[in-house]
């Protein structure tokens, strides 16, 4: 684990000009919203490595937050990156044409995931899930989409109405409003969507009772990535896929943050039940952009030149950089150990957190995967969004802007999960404790 005696550069004055000069040319001073913490912490990367990344102001982090997940070997991986300068010098980048890398990734992808049959690729988890989406349609002939609260699919105009947790008052509301994820959203894209809560069958049924013979697919998350890991019970998976199968709707598992990071198989593989089509990105290649989604073949054959027919493209699908930062990244976790050293390292960071809360008294509880475990500060787990309005999420913001001040980097925000990648593995547990230990007391301190 990284030094403390660099940090707390409190001046930051290499990052503070980086902000001032980025206020003039990108809204907010970043190029991508999340970015922006605020005028006093949002934080540029100077350089990355295995698990740390380094600011602007030499400030070295222990990264918890690895870009909201993609990175699942560490940062930098050699044999990844030397796989991808291979494929540049001799390849190069792009062609517009196919190349024999699209098969082999694939073809790797379904030793892994026995769910897919046929896959196209996409650039990110947006384009991922807009695929499968209008697949689904295609193949139904139907017009809605069921989504699950707590679910994240994308910064497309369909999937930013969400249910507003936030600013719902579980005292005097039955249920909280469906609201548009910030401005320029028409409400008409809100027509064919229907959102239901997290392991709530009566829910389920009530939706497909009123509109089920318009209803082309379920999209889930089995483990919510954006809402700390709470995840389906096995029961909801089953209902959901019986539901499915009886009413000939798609079930579809965006498995842009579980895929190729929970298992080798992803979340299908933890509960035993697949999807018929599936989004994949992120893990899939170690921090380069890359995803896909894929699944039955008799569905994804609609994609076709047909007049019927679905269409996707997209010009740098399936280029050399992404498809050879793929084929290597999945290489290594099909055939290494890499899956058990990353559950390894999850598992010991619960040992050590759970510590530091116990010591302190405050009630705990982990939730999802050792690789990507989310934090809720409460008696029990919670089984769904609105659950997850009861946990003490103000301490735990407080705790982890502490351990961020400390050198330990992750999302101050409950609802985004722990992960971890195989680079963990050689952290110094004792310091994390002793981080941690100092972390919570402050935090604790500053409620009196």
């Amino acid at each position: 684990m990284m030094k403390t005696d660099k940090m707390n550069n409190i001046s930051k004055p290499a990052t503070n000009a980086l902000l001032k000069q980025a206020h003039n040319n990108m809204p907010l001073g970043v190029a991508d919203s999340y970015r922006y913490w605020g005028e006093d912490n949002t934080v540029f990367v100077k350089s990355s490595l295995g698990c740390t990344i380094t600011d602007a102001d030499d400030q070295q982090f222990i990264d918890f937050r690895l870009a909201y997940g993609p990175i699942i070997l560490g940062y930098r991986d050699a044999r990844v990156d030397q796989e991808v300068v291979k494929a540049i010098t001799e390849r190069g980048t792009i062609s517009g044409f196919s190349t024999d890398l699209d098969s082999q990734v694939v073809e790797l992808i379904k030793q892994m995931c026995p769910n897919i049959d046929k896959m196209r690729f996409a650039n990110s988890g947006t384009e991922a899930v807009i695929g499968a989406v209008r697949t689904a349609r295609g193949f139904t002939g139907r017009n809605k989409i069921v989504v699950v609260e707590g679910g994240f699919h994308g910064l497309y105009d369909e999937m930013m109405w969400k249910s507003d947790v936030d600013n719902w008052d579980n005292t005097t509301e039955e249920a909280p409003k469906i609201a548009s994820f910030g401005g320029g959203i028409p409400e008409a894209s809100r027509e064919h969507l229907e959102t239901v809560p997290l392991n709530d069958f009566a829910a389920i049924d009530e939706v497909f009772g009123r509109v089920g013979d318009d209803i082309a697919a379920i999209v889930i998350e089995p483990i919510l990535g954006n809402c700390g890991s709470i995840a389906s019970s096995q029961e909801y998976m089953q209902k959901l896929r019986d539901i499915c199968d009886a009413n000939g709707t798609l079930l579809i598992m965006d498995e842009v943050k579980t895929g190729f990071r929970v298992a080798k198989g992803g979340a299908q593989e933890l509960y035993g039940i697949h999807a018929d089509l599936t989004t994949y990105a992120k893990a899939m290649g170690n921090g380069y952009p890359v995803a896909a989604f894929g699944g039955r073949k008799d569905v994804m054959d609609v994609i076709s030149f047909s007049k019927k027919g679905v269409t996707h493209g997209g010009t740098y699908t399936a280029n050399m950089i992404a498809l050879s930062a793929a084929k290597a990244t999945l290489t290594i976790l099909n055939e290494t150990d890499a899956y058990d050293s990353i559950n390894k390292a999850g598992a010991d960071i619960q040992q050590v957190l759970s510590r530091v809360f116990s010591k302190h008294g405050i009630e705990h509880k982990f939730a999802g995967p050792d690789s990507m475990f989310g934090i809720h500060f409460g008696s029990q787990v919670p089984q769904n969004y609105r659950d997850w309005k009861q946990t003490d999420s103000d301490l735990y913001t407080e705790f982890a802007h502490n351990l961020i001040k400390s050198g330990v980097m992750l999302e101050p925000d409950s609802r985004e999960p722990w992960f971890i990648c195989e680079s963990h593995k050689d952290i110094d547990l004792a310091q994390l404790e002793q981080l941690a230990d100092i972390a919570m007391a402050d935090a604790i301190a500053a409620r009196k």
